[in-house]
């Protein structure tokens, strides 16, 4: 189970014990009523253990993605932190796994919270969604990650600190229940793109660029 998560399973899981112990002590319709409801919390229980599973990883060759999802967008922009970027986007749907991994081998530099609204992540508008923004400084270059809150996503939770050395395909943040990730990668890296959009990726296994630096 991610960390970040046993909270809401276990939250849900009393609810379900409190609300079955009381239909038992109950009769009639309070009784039926009781045992809907306790069959609603068994469910939600069960579907927040999948949403917050976080299995074990073998961790990919050359830059590896962030977050298991579906690349939204690969492009090349100017950033402001990173200059000359390679863009790859990814959007997370509730059912991915949602712990985020280290691309690269790196440093972290900075960890900026920018608080926001929480519309749906695979739209335009969600630039403007609460966000955590992460730079890394690498052998390559500055690398910037942007972990962003969705409709559903309510919360972002960092497990790195600034000053933190990270190895490629650890485990830097959860979002919980999806969002979206997006990577700006430095062009000096050389790099030749491993995704096209649409493609599905999972953290810390699938390529999505090498880098011929």
């Amino acid at each position: 189970i991610a960390k970040g998560g046993l909270y809401w399973i276990l939250s849900s899981v009393s609810l379900f014990v409190i609300v079955s112990l009381l239909s038992f002590f109950m009769t009639g319709i309070v009784q039926r009523v009781l045992i809907f409801f306790s069959l609603v919390f068994a469910l939600i229980s069960i579907l927040l253990v999948v949403f917050f599973r976080d299995p074990n990883r073998e961790v990919g060759n050359g830059i590896v993605a962030v977050a298991d999802g579906i690349i939204r967008e690969v492009n090349t922009v100017q950033d402001k932190d990173v200059g000359d970027a390679f863009f790859i986007s990814t959007f997370m749907n509730i059912y991915h796994v949602h712990v985020n991994r280290m691309p690269v081998d790196g440093t972290i530099e900075k960890i900026s919270h920018i608080p926001g609204s929480h519309l749906p992540a695979f739209t335009k508008e969600s630039e403007r969604n609460e966000r955590v923004i992460l730079l890394l400084n690498t052998k390559m270059g500055l690398v910037k990650i942007i972990l962003i809150a969705g409709t559903v996503a309510r919360r972002i939770v960092p497990y790195i600190s600034k000053g933190d050395v990270v190895k490629k395909g650890e485990k830097i943040s959860l979002i919980r229940l999806g969002s979206r990730v997006d990577v700006f990668l430095p062009k000096k890296m050389k790099l030749t793109s491993a995704v096209n959009k649409k493609d599905r990726v999972k953290a810390g296994v699938s390529t999505i660029a090498t880098s011929n630096a």
